[in-house]
Parts: C-alpha cells; structure tokens; sequence
C-alpha cells in the first residue's frame, strides 16, 4: 500500500501556515467523526442494495436501465468516502482506513485503493506542478501549451478541440479507472496484486452477475453503460474545476505549503447543493491544506482559512459552479488555440 494522503507538517515556526495550522488543530476540526462516517456508510449501502433491487423488480421492463443513473451518483458517494479514507478521515488507525478504503474501491466500485492512493499523494504533493502531478501530465488531453504541440495524430485533433470534447470524454472515465487499476498492478507485489487483484475480480463477478441476472443482455449491457458514463460525468465534473486553469508552478519553483496549495486550487461555491453535488470537495483549498480533515468539516474551516489567507495577502479563489467551468474550459481551449 502507498503512503498515506495526510496533511505534511509545518517545516518552520515562522512559516506562514504554521500559525493557521496551530489555529485549526486548536479548533478541534480534524478531530475524527466516526458518527458521521458510519451514517454516511450505512446509509450509501442501503440506498444501494435498494436501487439493485428496484432493477430486480423492473427487469422486465426498458425502465429499468434508468436506474443506472441513481447508481451512477451513489457510486461517486462510495469514492468520495473511499477517497477519505485514503486520507485518513475516517478511523485513527491506518489499518481499518485501509481495509474501509479496500472495501469502499476496490471491492465496491472496481476502482483500486492502491492507484487511486498512489496518483492522488503525488497530485497532493504537488498540485498542478507538470513533471510532478499526474493529474496534468501528458495524456489524450493537453494542459500546456508545450503538451500540445507534441501531440500527433488523433490525440493532435483532440488537444484543438478539447474543451468542447471534455464532457464527452468523461463518459469513458468510468471504465478508464477500472482498466488503470489493473494495469497499476503490473509489476507490484504478490501479496498486493492476490488481495487487490483478488478485490476486483469479485467486484467485476458479483456486478456482471447481477446485470445480467437481473436484465435481459440487451438491457444489462445498456444499464452499465448508462451508469459508467454517468460515474465518470459526475467525478470528471467534481474535480475538473477545482485545479483547471489556476496557477501551474515552472520547472524548478519550490513554493511553501500555504502558496503551493492555495495558488493551485479553486473553491467552488453554490450553497447546499452544491456542497451535496460535489461531496464537500468544492471546498479545495482546505481539502489540500489539511487532507486529514474530516470532509464534513471543511466547510467549517473555510473562515479560518480565508481570513488568514487575507492577513498574509495572499489570493483566495472561489468562484460560482458555472463560472468555474467556464474558467477551467477556457483554459483548455487557450491551451488548445495554438494549434488550430
């Protein structure tokens, strides 16, 4: 297993995120809330089982494959508590946050704990830092200018549209994180690869299974299509603007912790829908400061965050949910111009 998401330490007393740091710890925000998590456990597993069994009692009809969209969004609810888990959120001890986050990814959605762990440390280390950050290294889409005019062939045409096709290709991130979990496992240990591995073969079982037992083949290939287009809509569309289009680091730039996290991220505001939408992680700048906070306290940290971020005079970015598409896809499409 990689190394755990939790928060780094100040490095130096008179650093500027050591006073927030000793102001938040005093806060009693990143104590645990175990109540919290079990209700939200519980309650996501039982909304689950309910839709499986709402497609049991509509198999027979073409209906039922519209049921993959509630499933579609409890499924983004299991990897925003897998998420937390990787974090630390939820229990003290680093072997039952492993074992939920075990449960939660890879026996629940397919998706493994150890490459989700492992992409998502060096996205925390160092946000939006090309070379560093996988999250906007080079790949079908181009975050930089640079990665642009490198791309050939279909990827080239991509990268000139890749704004409009944006949504589009979420549809397929469902099924690209179930493949790069499997490959992430070439090349690990054996004991990783049987109890990983070993997680999604009984995860990819029991879901074909019930698709195909429940729905007639025609219906059951519809219905995960629908749900995995929608899983990776709805994740695509919860991390996309919280990072697009803000500060990207230069090569060799070592920034502090408060500048490297604060600079890189967007909150996204929009009250309580949103919050529900996007799981708490419109709260971004926070979510990077302190990983370790329980992310039902985030919204809860916010003040503090934004009042010492105003003291130090440094820029707190927030913006509305479209406002922030819009700025997350103009950048792509300015990444894009120079090759159209």
């Amino acid at each position: 297993m990689t190394a755990t998401l939790d928060a780094p330490p100040a490095r130096a007393a008179g650093s500027d995120f050591a006073p927030l740091a000793r102001q938040v710890r005093a806060s009693g925000l990143l104590d645990r809330r175990p109540g919290y998590y079990a209700r939200a456990i519980g309650v996501n597993l039982a909304a689950t089982a309910a839709v499986w069994g709402a497609v049991a009692w509509a198999g027979a009809s073409w209906w039922a494959v519209l049921l993959g969209v509630p499933l579609a969004v409890l499924s983004a609810r299991t990897a925003f508590l897998g998420h937390d888990a990787g974090h630390r959120q939820i229990a003290r001890s680093a072997r039952v946050n492993r074992w939920l986050g075990l449960v939660l990814g890879n026996l629940m959605l397919g998706m493994g704990q150890g490459w989700w762990s492992d992409k998502h440390n060096r996205h925390h280390a160092n946000p939006n830092h090309v070379g560093k950050d996988p999250d906007v290294g080079e790949g079908v889409l181009a975050w930089t200018e640079g990665q642009a005019s490198r791309q050939r062939g279909l990827l080239r045409w991509v990268a000139r549209h890749q704004a409009g096709l944006f949504f589009p290709l979420l549809t397929l991130e469902g099924l690209n994180l179930k493949v790069g979990s499997v490959l992430y496992l070439r090349g690990r240990s054996r004991r990783e690869q049987l109890l990983e591995g070993g997680l999604l073969a009984l995860h990819a079982v029991v879901y074909l299974s019930l698709a195909f037992t429940l729905l007639s083949p025609g219906k059951a290939i519809v219905f995960m299509a629908l749900h995995h287009a929608l899983f990776g809509v709805h994740l695509g569309s919860v991390f996309a603007p919280n990072h697009k289009g803000m500060a990207m680091p230069e090569p060799g730039e070592r920034w502090g912790h408060l500048r490297r996290q604060v600079l890189t991220s967007r909150n996204v505001r929009g009250g309580v829908v949103v919050d529900w939408l996007m799981g708490g992680l419109n709260y971004q700048i926070e979510h990077h400061l302190f990983p370790g906070i329980p992310r039902c306290s985030l919204r809860r940290v916010q003040p503090l965050v934004r009042a010492h971020c105003a003291a130090v005079g440094l820029p707190f970015t927030e913006a509305g949910l479209v406002e922030s598409y819009r700025q997350a896809l103009g950048h792509m499409r300015a990444v894009g111009a120079s090759l159209r």
